[in-house]
This record gives C-alpha cells, sequence and structure tokens, in this order.
C-alpha cells in the first residue's frame, strides 16, 4: 500500500491526513491558496514522502487548484464522488464529521478502495466548462428576477430596479453565448464533437455544449456508464417480496439533468427513434415522467454513440 494523503476541502482552507500503510497518522490544516500548496510540497518533504496517491471529494471548484498542483508535482490523484466517501463513514459507524475527521476518512477510503486516478481536464474544455456554468447561472438569475416581478404586488421603484436587473443579466447571457460560439470555433476538436452532437434531433446548441463540458469530458467504457453518471439510471427498491416503485439515480450533476429535459420532450415530438420508445413505454401504462426520463437516458446513448463512432447520427443505427 502506497503512503495515501486524505484532503478535505473548504472554500479559504483544506485539512489533510497522511495515512502510511502501518497505520500512521499526520494532520495538518493549510490554506486553499498557492502558499498553502506551498506549505504541503514542504510537509510531506519533511515526513520524507517523495509520492501520495492523494484523494479529495469533488467539491464544485474548491480543490481544482490543489488536486492539479499535486498532479503537476507527480502525485497520483483521485477525485471521489462525495455519495461514496458519505457511504464508506456509515459502513464506518462514525458519530463525528469534522474537517480532520473527514481528511483521515479519507485517506482511509483510498487506502483500502484504491479510486481510479483522476487527470485534469484539458484547458480548452476547463474554459468551455466555466462558461457554460456561467450561462447556466445568469440564467437561474434572470429567471429568478422574472419571478419576482411577476409574483405581483411590486412597488414602482422596485419594479423599475428588477427590469434593470433583467435587462442586465439578458446582455450577459448574449455575451457568454458569443463566447461559447467563439471558443468552439477556436478549438476544432470540440467544434466538431458539438457538430456530431448537433445531429442528434432533440439536442442543439445549448444542450451540445453542457454535455462535452459536464458529460463527455470523461473516459467511459459504455453508454449506460455515462447515463448513470448523470443520475438517469433506475434505482430498484427490492427486499424480499416487497418491491417498491424504481425511480431514477439522480446521483450526477443536477445541471446535466436540468440540459436534458427540454431536449428529450422535443426528441420525443421530433425524433421518430423516440417516437417509439414513447409509444412502447406508453403501452406499458408508464407515467410521463417515466417517459421523459427514459428519452434523456436514450439522448445519452446517442449522444455516446455519435461520438465513440466520430459519425453523425443515423436513425438507421439508433433503434429505441
Amino acid at each position: 500500500m502506497d503512503v495515501v494523503l486524505g484532503i478535505d476541502i473548504a472554500k479559504a482552507k483544506f485539512d489533510v491526513a497522511l495515512l502510511w500503510p502501518d497505520g500512521r497518522l499526520r494532520r495538518k490544516s493549510l490554506a486553499n491558496n498557492a502558499k498553502g500548496f506551498a506549505e504541503l510540497a514542504a510537509w510531506l518533504t519533511r515526513h520524507g514522502v517523495e509520492r501520495v496517491h492523494a484523494a479529495l471529494e469533488a467539491t464544485g471548484t474548491y480543490g481544482n487548484a490543489v488536486a492539479e498542483f499535486l498532479y503537476d508535482a507527480g502525485h497520483h490523484v483521485s477525485v471521489l464522488n462525495p455519495a461514496v466517501t458519505a457511504a464508506f463513514a456509515a459502513s464506518q459507524l462514525l458519530r463525528a464529521k469534522t474537517d480532520r475527521v473527514d481528511a483521515a476518512l479519507i485517506a482511509r477510503y483510498c487506502a483500502t478502495q484504491r479510486p481510479a486516478l483522476w487527470t485534469p481536464l484539458p484547458r480548452e474544455v476547463r474554459e468551455l466548462q466555466g462558461l457554460v456554468r456561467r450561462l447556466d447561472a445568469l440564467q437561474d438569475m434572470r429567471a429568478q428576477e422574472s419571478n419576482r416581478l411577476g409574483a405581483g404586488e411590486v412597488v414602482p421603484a422596485v419594479a423599475t430596479s428588477i427590469e434593470t436587473v433583467i435587462k442586465t443579466l439578458t446582455k450577459e447571457i448574449a455575451a457568454v453565448r458569443r463566447q461559447i460560439r467563439d471558443h468552439f470555433t477556436q478549438h476544432p476538436g470540440l467544434k466538431g464533437q458539438r457538430d456530431l452532437l448537433e445531429s442528434i434531433p432533440g439536442i442543439g446548441e445549448a444542450t451540445a455544449a453542457v454535455l462535452i463540458a459536464e458529460l463527455f469530458d470523461k473516459p467511459y467504457r459504455s453508454a449506460r456508464q455515462a447515463a448513470a453518471f448523470a443520475g438517469l439510471v433506475p434505482r430498484i427498491c427490492q427486499s424480499g417480496t416487497l418491491r417498491g416503485r424504481s425511480r431514477l439515480s439522480k446521483i450526477g450533476p443536477a445541471r446535466l439533468r436540468k440540459a436534458l429535459y427540454f431536449p428529450a420532450v422535443t426528441a420525443l415530438r421530433a425524433n421518430p427513434n423516440l417516437q417509439s420508445l414513447k409509444a412502447r413505454l406508453s403501452a406499458l401504462g408508464k407515467p410521463k415522467m417515466v417517459i421523459i426520463g427514459a428519452a434523456m437516458r436514450k439522448l445519452i446513448h446517442l449522444a455516446y454513440a455519435v461520438l465513440k463512432s466520430g459519425r453523425p447520427y443515423d436513425p438507421r443505427y439508433a433503434r429505441a
């Protein structure tokens, strides 16, 4: 077993737990900035550690910099789904939850489970991901302001303020959309992926950008694995003779499912293959939301197929 480093990330700091094969454990808290990264490197050197297998949870953007720092320094890095470490904590019957405890827990998980290694995304994908997430945030803010304006009982001065904010947000949304289009133009590889995805009826440029930035930035072995990451595979509820209703797992990023919802609704109307899927599920008495969930999953399967083959969508090879 290698020396492992469990990392619990917060916005301003991160806690680390260094675990040796013989069970020795050392802990430290560091600032989540370049100075803290340098202190971490010096601390590892003082303990005679040349290379670690570091593990941290995927917690938004707060852990990206330290993960990239350790990767560039030649260490092995794993980025974990928080749901996995939460399940591991439950299996260990842990009652306390602090940053120090979580860092040690992540170290023990890494030591015993040997999670897959992580590599940073190419810079152009990271930039696209940032633009896509910014667009999503701006659209959410505009929707919130529009809801406030439509709620009624808004005094004129407040209504004017809200309208001004909506206009500003609308301009910013248009600007970020232009930046995304320009980004694809500047990176032919990404543009080729986008064009393949847009060949699928129901997937437009906005959805294609989200899929490239948030889903197909990872090496999947199958379309089902991609759908599972998006939280679009059924979670079976069964114990003995009791059978509960199956639901979507919804484990992956919510923004993926959000981005696929309306394209799936459109594809059920416009894509013959998904129309046959709808007819088959309707004949089985499946409710509307189950059918839409199945359509979202089908779109991921189609997207995986066109990207893997490098050929545009062909309805002859996409039977529902």
